[in-house]
């Protein structure tokens, strides 16, 4: 379960499969190359975007500001951009 995240030159770039209208916010596992997440969110007006950042923020315990979706905004596989993190840290935080 490590191929999910990658260095990039200010941060991180996490690579996740998301899963809205779950029953609760979780991390799921390993999904191929990304981490699968399951947010409570529906995919409406970008609220499940926002919820997934929420999530994660306080998950990796880095600022809501330090993360932005890098690709597939419309799209259940994201590439989430973090700074002030390591690759190494985002692997224990997940898998915790």
């Amino acid at each position: 379960m490590s191929s999910f995240v990658s260095d990039s030159k200010n941060g991180v770039i996490l690579r996740v499969q998301v899963q809205p209208r779950a029953s609760r916010d979780e991390v799921a596992g390993p999904h191929g190359d990304a981490v699968k997440i399951r947010i409570t969110a529906a995919p409406v007006a970008g609220a499940a975007n926002k919820h997934l950042l929420k999530f994660l923020a306080k998950k990796l315990r880095v600022p809501r500001s330090h993360m932005s979706i890098a690709s597939g905004a419309t799209s259940r596989a994201k590439s989430i951009a973090i700074e002030g993190i390591s690759a190494e840290e985002v692997r224990q935080l997940l898998t915790k």
